[in-house]
């Protein structure tokens, strides 16, 4: 079976305040959007449980360390699962705030419910994939919601940018979300984010929805500040950090045609027909 793990944006990101269990508070808008990675499971006669190869972006550490793997053994502590090889062709930015990891592990999760029959409840999954990310459970359902408390806990939310191109850019850089932390001052916003979000226009939104971890960033990687004050000269509506980075996105209401440096990594989602 093949799927097609996309990636996220983050509309807003507040971390609010640090949690007795070392974690933080923090609400955001979950985006998603359809730069993908492409994951495959078959069955497998090999007397090895579990394999895992890898084509595209290259990606970096033992295979019992990858997300994929570790999704893999939290769902055998739940059922059985036969022998399989796996193959994720990467394409989606490591370390780039688009939750490319997340998405697979997720993905992962209901590729194997369905494919053997395993017939997991929904709440066996969110735990499956909490455990492995904060944004993890979001990808279950893959559709906009607002994220609260570990960024774990969500509410419905009315959003909807079919209508708008989304540029998103990846400059080479990867950003340790440890870092993108580190000395940043937790607060509650000014502004409501779900109410910014369902009632001020996009073209507004820059004056009411910020993404604190740009305060930490900006600092560290100035070139990814230059980037997003690059987007908005070239007639971006609302440009901002996803995540804790380094991809920055940035909304337009026509077809953006920017010059962009050629190490960059960027995809373009044109409005739906």
């Amino acid at each position: 079976m093949l799927v097609f793990p996309n990636s996220k944006l983050n509309l807003g990101l507040n971390v609010i305040k640090k949690r007795d269990d070392g974690f933080h508070d923090l609400e955001t808008i979950f985006y998603p959007i359809n730069w993908c990675d492409a994951l495959e499971v078959i069955e497998s006669k090999s007397s090895h449980p579990f394999e895992l190869t890898f084509s595209g972006t290259k990606v970096e550490g033992d295979f019992k360390e990858n997300i994929i793997y570790k999704t893999f053994k939290l769902i055998q502590e739940y059922k059985e699962i036969p022998n399989i090889k796996v193959h994720l062709h990467k394409n989606i930015p490591m370390g780039a705030g688009l939750g490319g990891g997340s998405s697979n592990a997720s993905f992962f999760i209901n590729l194997i419910d369905n494919q053997f029959s395993l017939n997991l409840p929904q709440l066996q999954k969110h735990q499956i994939a909490a455990q492995l990310g904060s944004d993890c459970p979001f990808f279950l359902q893959n559709k906009p919601v607002y994220a609260f408390a570990k960024g774990t806990e969500f509410s419905a939310i009315n959003v909807n940018l079919a209508s708008y191109y989304i540029l998103v850019v990846y400059p080479g850089i990867h950003s340790n979300t440890r870092e993108a932390f580190s000395g940043l001052l937790p607060q509650a916003s000014k502004h409501d984010l779900k109410n910014t979000i369902e009632t001020i226009p996009v073209s507004e939104w820059k004056n009411f929805m910020f993404n604190d971890f740009e305060t930490t960033i900006f600092t560290k990687y100035p070139q990814i500040k230059q980037l997003k004050d690059h987007l908005y000269s070239e007639g971006a509506l609302y440009a901002s950090l996803s995540g804790s980075g380094s991809s920055v996105y940035a909304i337009f209401t026509a077809k953006p045609e920017i010059k962009l440096n050629p190490v960059y990594q960027w995809y373009l989602q044109a409005p739906s027909s």
